[in-house]
C-alpha cells in the first residue's frame, strides 16, 4: 500500500475516534436535556462515524493493485463509498428534518445545562483539529474521500456554532431557536450529502477530465512542432485519474520508428506535468 492510501487510512481512523467521542458525549447530554438539536448534532456525528467507515473501507479496496480482472486498479473504490456515504447523508437528513419540524410544531422545550456549553465547545475544538489535519491532507493528495471530511469538519463546526448559540438563548427561556438549528443541520446534511453525491456520480458515469486538464494535455502537445493535428481526445476516470486516448498526425515520410519516438515522449511528459493524468494512449497516423 502506497503512502497515499497510508495517510487516508490514518485520517480515517482519526475521523472514526474522534466522531465517536463526539457522539457519545452529545447522545448523553443531548438525551438528558431533550434539546433537539444536541440530538441532531449527536446523528450528526454518528453519520461522521459511518462517513469515516466508509472511507475506510473505500480506501483499502482502492489502494489494491491491477489485477487480471481489473486492468486498471480499484480506484473507483473511492466513489462508490463516497456515494454510499451521500446515501446515509441524505437519509440521516430526512429523519433529523422531521424531528426538528415537529419540535418546532409542539413548542418543545428542553433543560437548560451549562453541560450543553461544554459539549458544543469541546466539539468546535475537535472539528477545528480535524479541519485542519485533513486540509492539509487534502492538499498534498487528490482524493475524494479526504476532500468530504474536511469540508464536514468545517461544516460541523458552523452547526455547532450555532448550536452553541442555540444553547445561549435558552439560557434566557428562548427554545424556538432548537427547533431551527435541528432543520438547519438537516437542511446543511442535505445539501452536503447531494454535492458527494453528483461527485460520485460523475466518475462512476465516466465523466471527462477538466477543461483546465485538457488544455494543459493541448499545450503540452503543441510543443510539439511534429504533430499537424491531433484527434479522437477520450478520458475516463481511473479513481482520482484519469486515463487519455487520442490519435496524432504525423508526417507521412517520417520512419515509424521516428513517429513511435514522438509518441512515445509525448506520453510521458503528459503523464509527468500532469498530476490528473494516470495513462496516456496515444495512435499514430500519417498525414
Amino acid at each position: 500500500m502506497n503512502g497515499r492510501y497510508q495517510k487516508v487510512k490514518k485520517a480515517s481512523i482519526l475521523g472514526i475516534l474522534g466522531n465517536f467521542f463526539l457522539f457519545v458525549i452529545k447522545a448523553i447530554i443531548g438525551f438528558i436535556s431533550k434539546s433537539e438539536a444536541m440530538m441532531a448534532d449527536a446523528f450528526n456525528s454518528l453519520s461522521d462515524i459511518l462517513s469515516s467507515f466508509m472511507a475506510f473501507i473505500g480506501n483499502f479496496i482502492a489502494s489494491k493493485p491491477s489485477d487480471d480482472d481489473h486492468n486498471l486498479g480499484h480506484g473507483k473504490a473511492e466513489y462508490i463509498y463516497s456515494l454510499f456515504i451521500s446515501f446515509m447523508m441524505i437519509i440521516l437528513s430526512l429523519k433529523i428534518g422531521y424531528d426538528a419540524i415537529m419540535a418546532l410544531f409542539y413548542k418543545s422545550k428542553y433543560i437548560f445545562s451549562y453541560w450543553l456549553i461544554v459539549v458544543c465547545l469541546i466539539t468546535i475544538l475537535v472539528k477545528t483539529i480535524l479541519y485542519f489535519y485533513n486540509k492539509s491532507l487534502a492538499k498534498k493528495i487528490n482524493n475524494v474521500l479526504v476532500e468530504a471530511s474536511y469540508k464536514d469538519h468545517r461544516n460541523d463546526i458552523f452547526i455547532t456554532s450555532c448550536n452553541l448559540v442555540s444553547v445561549l438563548l435558552s439560557s434566557f427561556g428562548i427554545y424556538i431557536f432548537d427547533g431551527i438549528v435541528g432543520l438547519g443541520i438537516a437542511l446543511w446534511i442535505l445539501k452536503e450529502g447531494i454535492v458527494i453525491l453528483k461527485k460520485s456520480y460523475d466518475v462512476l458515469m465516466d465523466k471527462s477530465i477538466s477543461d483546465e486538464a485538457k488544455n494543459k494535455v493541448l499545450a503540452i502537445i503543441n510543443n510539439y512542432p511534429e504533430i499537424k493535428k491531433i484527434n479522437h481526445f477520450n478520458s475516463t476516470p481511473v479513481g482520482y485519474q484519469y486515463q487519455i486516448s487520442l490519435t496524432i498526425f504525423v508526417d507521412g515520410n517520417l520512419t515509424t520508428y521516428a513517429s513511435h519516438d514522438i509518441a512515445n515522449k509525448l506520453e510521458k511528459e503528459i503523464v509527468k506535468t500532469i498530476p490528473e493524468v494516470y495513462l496516456v494512449i496515444i495512435h499514430v497516423n500519417p498525414i
